[in-house]
């Protein structure tokens, strides 16, 4: 294993880390559904969700957990072989190392809790944003990143004649 692939490798680790003990914090602090205001637009909260982003599919009767599941630790086994294959940018293999961290600090919820913990309450007076965690939080970086390094991909490409 190179020291690259491995150095991504740590910041999926590092994600996954930082996404457990932050919700390991919060559950040992909070009942489910309590807050603590955190100013204006921000809460801290408990909250379980059964589904997926925005509680897509949360009311089923379980089977969603294992759908989810199965389908994060698939989509990381194919992130970690980008990984390897793009070990030597700097944008795609960031992006790709968030994402199955993120991904994979939410499989393990769904193992220990049954669903995952969520408990970050971004507000507008009473119009809330659906609750998400620092998981989700480095699965939309990681997102953001695969964008912006395809865009300059793309551009770069277009300002070469390549195709």
């Amino acid at each position: 294993m190179s020291k690259r692939f491995a150095g991504w490798l740590g910041l999926s680790l590092l994600t996954i880390v930082l996404d457990q003990w932050s919700k390991l914090a919060i559950v040992a602090r909070f009942a489910e559904n309590e807050y603590l205001e955190l100013g204006a637009y921000f809460n801290l909260t408990l909250r379980y969700n059964p589904g997926a982003a925005f509680s897509f599919l949360a009311g089923h009767d379980g089977w969603q957990r294992w759908f989810f599941s199965v389908l994060a630790v698939g989509v990381s086994a194919y992130l970690l072989k980008l990984i390897r294959d793009h070990q030597h940018e700097a944008l795609q293999p960031a992006a790709f190392a968030l994402i199955v961290g993120g991904a994979l600090g939410n499989v393990i919820d769904r193992f220990h809790y049954g669903r995952v913990v969520d408990f970050l309450d971004v507000h507008i007076g009473t119009l809330h944003w659906p609750a998400f965690n620092l998981a989700d939080s480095a699965i939309c970086l990681g997102v953001t990143l695969m964008l912006l390094a395809e865009w300059r991909r793309s551009r770069s490409a277009r300002s070469t004649g390549a195709h």
